[in-house]
């Protein structure tokens, strides 16, 4: 790949973030903040297409497609290629886990 101006950017970019996340409390508050708009999210997408009954299909397909991508992608390249999963890449599934908990509460809710 060539080295422009825009791939030397993003790579220098990714590298500061990866060391500025080195520190575990910052590493642990960054998944926290995840995990947190995660559950914001899934609450809110939940709220929302239940008010509009006719989008409730087309939401809980996308949000399996999500989960089910998110879950392949997560679990099965750190086995691939034996490295440490990236800082993006572990945001991202704990984000899943933030939107499947918040409709598990969504279905408690709605169950009793």
């Amino acid at each position: 790949m060539q080295r422009t101006r825009l791939s030397i950017l993003t790579s220098s970019l990714t590298n500061r973030l990866e060391t500025l996340f080195s520190n575990p409390w910052r590493w642990i508050a960054l998944m926290t903040i995840s995990l947190l708009f995660g559950i914001f999210i899934g609450e809110a997408i939940s709220t929302t297409t239940g008010q509009a009954a006719t989008w409730d299909i087309v939401a809980a397909a996308w949000m399996v497609l999500f989960t089910e991508v998110v879950s392949r992608w997560a679990y099965r390249l750190p086995q691939l290629s034996k490295d440490r999963r990236s800082l993006w890449l572990n945001a991202l599934n704990v984000f899943k886990i933030g939107v499947v908990y918040s409709l598990y509460l969504e279905a408690f809710k709605l169950g009793s």
